[in-house]
This record gives structure tokens, sequence and C-alpha cells, in this order.
């Protein structure tokens, strides 16, 4: 069995310190509060760990998570994860918690392709996630949403869910914003309608139309008129 002393002894030997610097400040945690392990090892050595046979969620969710590594691991791992989707849904519920910043919850969101084969079944979650009003239990449904959910058959619920974003928090006005754009640019008239009723404050639609608009999938008249939306 593994232990936690062993796994850091091992993702230190990835460590590049120039990386942990410049990362610390791009994922704005404490300095020294990370190893410096570069995501892509990282992803591997989660493939890794997550298919040897002593493998284990109950010790590796008893490990603290006061390394921004172990935390990303510990979603990784979920996330790669070859179990019945039942029981791959509740570990990935026992992920939530140790979402504490944009970069675990996006990286943990990206790792989910799996979701794309059970939708339905995944809804639920995310619902439960906006609905729960924390920081990043939101952000993760609107990524999950932005990341699996971008057909037109789920419209409707996507608007649905943003009327409940809690904008005055700066991560989810953030996700919110990445979401709406996002329908602007695959489905331009649906997100242009959705703008003109859209319920949540000035800068989340600003900031919206600005990411929409640094698109190249939309032309030069689509932004434009995007532009006279401004509020």
């Amino acid at each position: 069995m593994f232990t936690y002393e062993e796994i850091i002894a091992s993702l230190s030997e990835y460590k590049d310190e120039k990386f942990r610097v410049f990362n610390e400040r791009i994922v704005n945690i404490k300095s020294g509060s990370s190893i410096g392990v570069r995501t892509p090892q990282l992803r591997k050595y989660a493939k890794k760990l997550v298919g040897q046979s002593d493998f284990s969620f109950e010790t590796l969710f008893s490990f603290p998570n006061d390394l921004y590594e172990i935390r990303l691991l510990k979603c990784l791992c979920v996330g790669y994860a070859r179990l019945p989707f039942e029981e791959w849904l509740s570990e990935v519920e026992k992920c939530l918690p140790v979402l504490d910043g944009w970069a675990v919850c996006d990286l943990f969101c990206s790792t989910l392709k799996r979701v794309k084969k059970y939708r339905k079944e995944f809804l639920p979650l995310i619902e439960k996630c906006i609905a729960d009003g924390r920081e990043f239990y939101q952000r993760f449904g609107y990524v999950m949403l932005l990341g699996c959910y971008m057909e037109k058959e789920y419209l409707p619920f996507i608007f649905e869910k943003l009327e409940i974003a809690d904008v005055s928090k700066y991560y989810v006005h953030m996700g919110a914003a990445w979401l709406i754009a996002e329908v602007l640019v695959k489905y331009y008239e649906d997100g242009v309608n959705y703008l003109k009723i859209c319920p949540l404050g000035k800068e989340t639609v600003n900031k919206a139309i600005q990411k929409a608009r640094e698109s190249y999938r939309l032309n030069e008249t689509q932004k434009n008129y995007l532009k006279l939306l401004k509020k």
C-alpha cells in the first residue's frame, strides 16, 4: 500500500523549481504550497498510480490537501479510474471539497471526458453543484456544462442554471462569462437572444461579450453587433 510520504518522494523526482515559482503565481496559491510538477507529468503519474493493484481511493483521499499536486492528483486519479459509472460518480463527488482554485477545478473538469457518454446521468450532480452556491462548486458546474453539454438540446438547461450564478464570486463570474461566450460562438442567435434578457450583472455580460468577440469563429458583423449589447 502506498503512503503519503512515498507519493511525495515520487513526485519530488519531477520537481522543477522555476516552474514551481511560475505556476504558483498563475494558479494563485501560496508560495511554497506546491512541489513544482508539470501537469503532463502529473497526469502520467496519476494514470500509473490508479492502475496499480494496491491502489485505494480511501488511502488517497486520506492524504492532507496541503500541496497543490496532491489536490490535483486526487482529481486526476478519479478522472482516469476505470470503475462502473455509479461508483465512479461517487468518487467524482468526493473530489468536490478538494476544488479550491480555478486550476484544480478546470483540470479536473477537462479529465472527466467520460461524462459525454453519461450526460443525463451526470446532470443531477451539476444541478447540485450549481445550487450549492459555493464558489468552486458552481464553477465546476459551469465548466462541466461548457465542456460536455454544449449541444442545442441543453441550451435551455444552461440558460436556466446561469440565472442562479453567484457572480459576486470572481471565479463563478468568470466561469459563467466563459460559458455564455461559448454559447455565442457555437449558437450565435440563441446566445444573442439570451444576452438580451440575461439577468446577470454588467461585468459578467460584458466579459462574455469580450470573450466571444476574441474568438476567430465569429465574423466581424457578429462581433460588431455583440459590441452593441454591452451594458
